[in-house]
């Protein structure tokens, strides 16, 4: 699987021509009290990037006229302005009808709303008639208890539900959960996740403030880690026992300066979205869902989804079909496509001529001129008879967010749009970013794909603000009625929904400024992916008829395990696909890194190649005669489909975290 890639700006020109003893455990609920404007603004801003696992946060304050990176005043920070004078222009447009219901979602009945959860995480085989039997085994064993305890309460509900309903009883979870020991759960980084310890539930008559849910105050400025080894919901409940044991020594993170986030490299490195298979990324969102719940649990809130409704339009044209039925025909002309043509002939021509503009996004184009290309869009566009040179910034940002206005479905999904819109409840900003990270890994790969090159195009925006006006608050307020106010929508928000609106923008505000944290696969996951597989792996051997090799098999690790070291071989065979095939021997040692091999292989390719002043290579690849960079190694096979490999990730941890895969050099797809 590949990383989702805009085409060149030539090429886009050239297309525009062209088991558990007692009952489940009790984790508490924490009780939040808000004060009043519970969504506080973040603030964000956005500046340059420093890379993919350094995630920045901006003060508050008002920004000097020679500051270079967006800082935003709290008064600014609460100006909806932008938000409400779109929603006037998309009334005026008409985008907002009543008839476009039919493609609106509703919200899911009680035992409805479980029934569909069971459904969408691959548990429906624990209620009778729903599923195979043994389906859910594997996933159950990978779960950590905070899971457990998120999967026993829908089951307790559903079956409350079922019961009103004089449906068939269903199984109790004790049942259910007594066959199986949910362990802790080794991360991806090779740590153990956070031991479970039972925690008393809270106290009604002493409610636990927001305030209490934070970790202790750090000095205006200082870089936050943010831990993807153990699983959020884990996090938040040894959090809340904290905060319960030493009330005292918490307070809330100060509304002026904000912190930086860091995703620490672990001995197995960082795994990017794009790093994972297909058929390994498919059990990413199960996962994902019961971790949300979890998390959700522990916060007291209620994951709130929407029922999607039956779309009963055109599936062909440009605008106002679904994704991926736009992606069917880009497909046909370039079948590598995995963001919409459309959609990257707009923001080429944005980038192009565009981030300099004054008021871009916020300053409406010409209605006449918009209608005319679109229907010139619609007629000619695969044939390229479109000169993006000739079209003004003003009108393709107005199809941009045309464009986004009419999918059928929200670019969000009519399923998790309510929970998106929710996560400004969560008081905690690193909550609040760990469930966006979670609902990001939930949307389908056309609208994760989608998303992800819309986020880089609005920071590129908001980058350019002393040229074009546009903080990140404005651009987040501008874009967040287009895609919070999906087709279905009332033409007209009450006064009451302000709340909602500034919520909505500080959604796309964050997902705009920590973008490289949500595309990201927290080793926990990766860590359950690798369980599941090598559970459904043995299974499958079993019951094929293959015992002997399962008992061969079982054997091997019995030795490698009670051997230790010795039985770790002193050398790694690393395939090579290309030049030629052949094997590159690569000593294994707990300094090893993946770095190291393609360092090896480019020497092999180009001999006498040598580092600059004989240094030792620190991980990033460059060479002058042949580039490495263009070369990854991936593990395939064991307990993984395929992974591409972090090049600081240590081999003899890879090793022991997959014994069986193998490790390959190929080309990089790019």
């Amino acid at each position: 699987m590949t990383e989702p890639s805009l085409l060149p700006a030539a090429q886009m020109e050239g297309l525009a021509l062209l088991p558990l003893a007692s009952p489940c455990p009790r984790i508490p609920r924490a009780r939040i009290a808000r004060p009043p404007g519970r969504w506080a603004p973040v603030g964000c801003s956005p500046g340059p990037s420093t890379g993919p696992t350094h995630l920045q946060q901006r003060p508050l304050k008002s920004r000097p006229a020679d500051c270079s990176h967006s800082r935003l005043s709290w008064a600014e920070s609460l100006s909806m302005d932008g938000f409400w004078l779109e929603v006037e222009r998309i009334q005026q447009k008409g985008d907002l009808k009543e008839e476009d219901r039919a493609g609106s979602g509703s919200q899911l009945l009680g035992g409805d709303t479980e029934s569909q959860w069971l459904r969408d995480t691959g548990l429906s085989g624990l209620v009778g008639g729903l599923g195979s039997d043994g389906d859910h085994q594997g996933l159950l064993s990978t779960l950590t208890q905070t899971q457990v305890a998120a999967v026993c309460r829908r089951l307790d509900t559903y079956a409350r539900s079922a019961r009103r309903r004089h449906k068939p009883p269903i199984r109790d979870v004790r049942d259910i959960f007594g066959v199986f020991t949910s362990r802790e759960v080794v991360s991806e980084n090779g740590t153990m996740g956070m031991k479970w310890t039972q925690i008393n539930p809270v106290d009604s008559a002493s409610p636990v403030g927001s305030a209490d849910l934070r970790g202790p105050q750090e000095p205006a400025g200082t870089e936050e880690v943010f831990n993807m080894d153990s699983a959020y919901s884990e996090q938040a409940a040894m959090l809340l026992q904290r905060a319960r044991s030493s009330p005292g020594g918490t307070c809330v993170w100060d509304k002026g300066l904000l912190p930086r986030f860091r995703i620490p490299k672990g001995r197995l490195g960082v795994t990017r979205i794009g790093d994972l298979s297909s058929r390994d990324m498919k059990k990413i969102p199960p996962l994902a869902l019961i971790e949300l719940t979890a998390l959700y649990d522990i916060l007291g809130l209620d994951l709130k989804r929407s029922k999607a409704g039956k779309w009963k339009g055109s599936d062909s044209g440009l605008f106002g079909v679904p994704l991926h039925s736009l992606l069917e025909a880009d497909h046909r002309v370039l079948p590598s496509a995995q963001v919409p043509l459309l959609l990257q002939a707009l923001l080429s021509c944005l980038e192009k001529r565009g981030l300099d503009t004054e008021g871009i996004l916020r300053v409406p184009g010409s209605q006449a001129r918009v209608k005319g290309l679109e229907q010139k869009l619609e007629r000619g566009f695969y044939a390229g008879l479109v000169s993006w040179d000739k079209v003004h910034p003003n009108d393709a940002s107005d199809l941009l967010k045309r464009f986004l206005r009419k999918l059928p479905a929200p670019l969000l999904t009519t399923e998790y749009l309510p929970a998106f819109a929710a996560v400004p409840n969560i008081p905690d900003l690193k909550q609040r970013l760990q469930a966006l990270h979670l609902l990001v890994l939930l949307l389908p790969e056309p609208n994760r794909n989608t998303l992800k090159a819309l986020l880089e195009f609005l920071r590129k925006v908001a980058a350019q603000e002393q040229h074009n006006k546009m903080t990140l608050w404005n651009v987040s307020t501008v874009m967040a009625p287009n895609l919070f106010l999906p087709r279905g929508r009332p033409p007209k928000l009450p006064k009451g929904e302000k709340q909602l609106a500034q919520g909505a923008a500080e959604v796309i505000c964050l997902m705009v400024q920590y973008q490289d944290l949500l595309w990201t696969v927290a080793s926990f996951l990766v860590a359950q992916v690798r369980k599941l597989n090598d559970s459904n792996g043995r299974r499958s051997q079993f019951c094929d008829g293959g015992l002997k090799t399962w008992l061969r098999r079982t054997h091997v690790d019995r030795d490698k395990t009670g051997d230790g070291l010795e039985a770790t071989p002193k050398v790694a065979k690393v395939q090579v696909t290309w030049p030629s095939t052949d094997l590159l021997q690569v000593p294994l040692n707990p300094s090893t890194r993946v770095t190291h091999i393609l360092k090896l292989f480019t020497e092999r390719l180009n001999p006498g190649s040598q580092p600059e002043d004989g240094r030792e290579d620190s991980g990033s690849i460059v060479s002058d005669t042949a580039k490495p960079a263009t070369f990854l190694v991936y593990e395939v096979g064991g307990n993984i489909g395929e992974h591409r490999l972090d090049p600081d990730a240590y081999l003899l941890d890879l090793y022991r975290a997959n014994p069986h895969g193998d490790w390959v050099i190929r080309q990089s797809p790019t």
